[in-house]
C-alpha cells in the first residue's frame, strides 16, 4: 500500500480515493488541484502538519513556498500575486500571533476586492476556547474583513472547503477567504476523496453576471442623448478584465475616460480620450470634467470619498449609470438613474452587442465641444514635474522611471509618492498595484515580491517612501534568499510626507511626530547588510544613469532617491470641498470656483460657470 505522499500525480487520481491520507495532505493536494504554484508564508507550531505535507510537495516540484520574514509580508505578497495575475493568491501562517499578523493584509485585500485564500493553523480542536498557547479566535477577529471564512472541524470536509473557498474568492466581487485548520485536523488520517475545482457551489451564493436587458437599453438611451458624458472606471473593471470593452464603448461614442486609483490601467492612459485619475489628487481636467459632465457612467467603481470629495456636489449636474457586480455598492453613496448589477465585462458585452443590433451610428460631433473643453483644461492645468536648482524633485524620479521602464509592473506604498506615481506613470492592465482602500504603508515591497514570483521575466518596480519602506523592510531578506529581482525606489524626503503636507495645510504647520530624519537608517548600507545592492542618488545629474544601472542589474536593488524635503502633492481637493475646488492649481487662467448658471451670448444656452466653451454651440464663454 502506497503512503499518501507517494500516491499518483494529481491528474491521475482525480477520481481516486486516497486511503489513510491526513488532513494536511488533503489541503496541499487540493491547493495543487486548484492550480496553486506559489504559497507565501511563515511556519509555527499549530501549522506544522501542513508544512510537513508542503515539504513533500516542494520536494516533487509541484509547489514553491516563499518564506517571508513577517506574516504581513506573506499576505501582501499573496495580494500582489493575485492583482498581477488575476488568480487567487495563497498565504499561510500559524495560530495566535502568526494569524493576527495577517490581519492588515487581509483587510487590505478585502477593501480592494482581491481574491485570496488565507490558511491559518489553530490549536487542536479539544483545546479551542481554553486559552491554549498561541490560541486566538482568528475566525472571529477577521469576520468583518473577509468575504467568507471556515474552521475545519473534520478533515473529510477539507477538499470541499478548499474548492468552495476558491470559488467564493474569485467569483462575484472577489475577496479574501480564511480557512482556520486545527492542528489535529491536519494530523488526522481518513480516506480522502479529491474534489474537482469549481465543482462545489455555496448554497445561496449566486452572483448576478449578466446585466438586465431593459436597464442596458435605458443606459444606451441616456448615452445617445448626452452631450458631456464621462466614463468613470474603477477596480471592478480590472477584476473583470473589461479593458477591451471599455475602450470599444469609449471610442464608439467618443466618451472621455477617467479612472480611480484602483482603476488605473483599465483604459490606455496614453489614449486621446484618457483624462487620468480623478479625486483628491487627480488631474485638474478629470476633476473639472466630473464636475461638469451631464452623464456619468460608473463602471466597477464605488463612489469612494477620496474620489467624490463633497458627495452632494460630485457630478451634481449629471445623470448616473452605475454598473457593478456587487448590488450592495449600487446606490450606496449615490442613487443612480440606471442601476445595472452584473459582471462589468459581461454587462458591457451585452451593451455593445445591443448597439450593433441597433445599427444606429452615433453623431460623430456628439461630444466634440465637450472634448475641446477638456483639451483646453489639459493645456491650462497640465501635470508638470517641477525642477529645482538646489534639489531633486520627487516627480522627476517618477517621470524618469516611467521613461526608462514604461511597461514595468509598478507597486507602491502609501503617501505622496503613491499619488505622484499615480499621476505620472502610465500603466497597462494589472500593471498598477497599490493599496487604495485601506491605504496600507509597508505594502509595496512585499506586493512587488508577489508580482515578481508570478512573472519572473518581467520588470517589477516598487515605488516607496522612506516612512512606508521601514514598515516591512525585513522582506529584503526574502528578496535576497530567493534572488527575487525586485527594484525598490525610495522617494526619501525624511518625512511621513502626506502627514506633513496635511499638517502644513490644515494644522497650522504643527509637525507632530511626522519627521523621520532622526533614526533613519542608511538605506544603502541596510541593503548591503541583507545582501541586496544599494544605490543612493542626491542630484539630478545622477538620476538617469542610476536608474539605468538599477534596471540593468541582475538582482534585487534598493535605491535611495534623496529628494526635496518640503515638496507637496498637487492638485489636492481639501476635505469637505467639491472636486472643482482644488488647491495648488496655477494662478492663471483664473477659473471661477462656483457652479452658478450663466448664459451663452451666442446661442443663449444655460451653462455651469466652470465651462470654458458652450456645449451647445461651442462658443467661448
Amino acid at each position: 500500500m502506497k503512503s499518501p505522499m507517494q500516491a499518483s500525480p494529481p491528474q491521475a487520481q482525480s477520481e481516486q480515493l486516497v486511503k489513510h491520507a491526513t488532513g494536511a495532505f488533503a489541503l496541499i493536494d487540493s491547493l495543487k488541484r486548484h492550480g496553486v504554484k506559489h504559497i507565501f508564508g511563515y511556519p509555527g507550531g499549530a501549522i506544522l502538519p501542513i508544512y510537513d505535507a508542503l515539504y513533500r510537495a516542494e520536494a516533487d516540484g509541484s509547489i514553491q513556498h516563499i518564506l517571508v520574514r513577517h506574516e504581513q509580508g506573506a499576505s501582501h505578497a499573496a495580494d500582489g500575486y493575485a492583482r498581477a495575475t488575476g488568480k487567487v493568491g495563497v498565504c499561510f501562517a500559524t495560530s495566535g500571533p502568526g494569524a493576527t499578523n495577517l490581519v492588515t493584509g487581509i483587510a487590505t485585500a478585502q477593501m480592494d476586492s482581491i481574491p485570496m485564500v488565507v490558511v491559518t493553523g489553530q490549536v487542536p480542536r479539544g483545546a479551542i476556547g481554553s486559552d491554549a498557547f498561541q490560541e486566538t479566535d482568528i475566525f472571529g477577529i477577521t469576520l468583518p474583513i473577509v468575504k467568507h471564512s471556515y474552521v475545519v472541524r473534520d478533515p473529510r470536509q477539507m477538499a470541499g472547503i478548499i474548492a468552495e473557498a476558491f470559488y467564493i474568492a474569485q467569483t462575484g466581487r472577489p475577496g479574501p477567504v480564511l480557512i482556520d485548520v486545527p492542528k489535529d485536523v491536519g494530523l488526522e488520517e481518513f480516506d480522502y476523496q479529491p474534489v474537482a475545482p469549481m465543482s462545489v457551489k455555496r448554497a445561496g451564493y449566486k452572483p448576478t453576471v449578466k446585466g438586465n436587458p431593459r436597464q442596458i437599453n435605458h443606459a444606451i438611451g441616456l448615452i445617445r442623448q448626452a452631450k458631456q458624458p464621462l466614463l468613470y472606471v474603477g477596480g471592478g473593471a480590472i477584476s473583470s478584465g473589461a479593458h477591451a470593452e471599455i475602450r470599444q464603448l469609449a471610442e464608439y461614442f467618443n466618451i472621455p475616460v477617467t479612472t480611480t486609483l484602483m482603476g488605473k490601467g483599465a483604459f490606455d492612459e496614453r489614449h486621446s480620450l484618457a483624462v487620468g485619475m480623478l479625486g483628491m489628487h487627480g488631474t485638474a481636467y478629470a476633476n473639472f470634467a466630473v464636475s461638469e459632465c451631464d452623464l456619468l457612467i460608473a463602471v466597477g467603481a464605488r463612489f469612494d470619498d477620496r474620489v467624490t470629495g463633497k458627495l452632494d456636489e460630485f457630478a451634481c449636474h449629471a445623470k448616473v449609470i452605475h454598473i457593478d457586480i456587487d448590488p450592495a455598492e449600487v446606490g450606496k453613496n449615490r442613487t443612480p438613474n440606471v442601476p445595472i448589477v452584473g459582471d462589468v465585462q459581461q454587462v458591457l458585452i451585452g451593451l455593445l452587442r445591443r448597439l450593433q443590433e441597433d445599427n444606429q451610428p452615433p453623431d460623430p460631433n456628439q461630444t466634440l465641444a465637450w472634448r475641446q473643453r477638456i483639451d483646453r483644461w489639459r493645456i491650462d492645468y497640465p501635470l508638470v514635474a517641477p525642477t529645482y536648482a538646489d534639489s531633486l524633485a520627487p516627480q522627476e524620479v517618477i517621470v524618469e522611471l516611467g521613461r526608462q521602464a514604461p511597461d514595468a509592473f509598478y507597486t507602491t506604498d502609501v503617501g505622496q509618492h503613491q499619488m505622484w506615481a499615480a499621476q505620472f506613470l502610465r500603466s497597462g492592465p494589472r500593471r498598477w498595484i497599490s493599496s487604495a482602500g485601506l491605504g496600507t504603508m509597508g505594502y509595496g515591497m512585499p506586493a512587488a515580491m508577489g508580482v515578481k514570483v508570478a512573472f519572473p521575466d518581467e520588470t517589477v518596480i516598487c515605488v516607496s517612501g522612506d516612512a512606508s519602506f521601514q514598515m516591512n523592510l525585513q522582506e529584503l531578506a526574502t528578496l535576497a534568499q530567493y534572488g527575487i529581482n525586485v527594484k525598490t525606489v525610495i522617494i526619501n524626503n525624511g518625512w511621513q510626507g502626506m502627514v506633513r503636507q496635511w499638517q502644513q495645510t490644515f494644522f497650522g504647520e504643527r509637525y507632530s511626530s511626522s519627521n523621520m530624519e532622526v533614526g533613519m537608517p542608511d538605506f544603502e548600507l541596510l541593503a548591503q547588510a541583507f545582501g541586496v545592492k544599494g544605490i543612493v542618488i542626491r542630484d539630478r545629474s545622477e538620476l538617469e544613469g542610476a536608474i539605468a544601472s538599477m534596471l540593468a542589474y541582475n538582482g534585487p536593488v534598493l535605491m535611495d532617491a534623496q529628494v526635496k524635503r518640503d515638496e507637496n502633492c498637487y492638485p489636492m481637493v481639501a476635505p469637505g470641498k467639491s472636486n472643482a475646488q482644488m488647491l495648488g492649481l496655477p494662478k492663471q487662467p483664473k477659473l471661477k470656483q462656483t457652479l452658478e448658471l450663466i448664459y451663452c451670448s451666442a446661442c443663449g444656452a444655460k451653462n455651469p460657470s466652470l465651462n470654458t466653451f458652450c456645449p451647445e454651440c461651442g462658443a467661448k464663454l
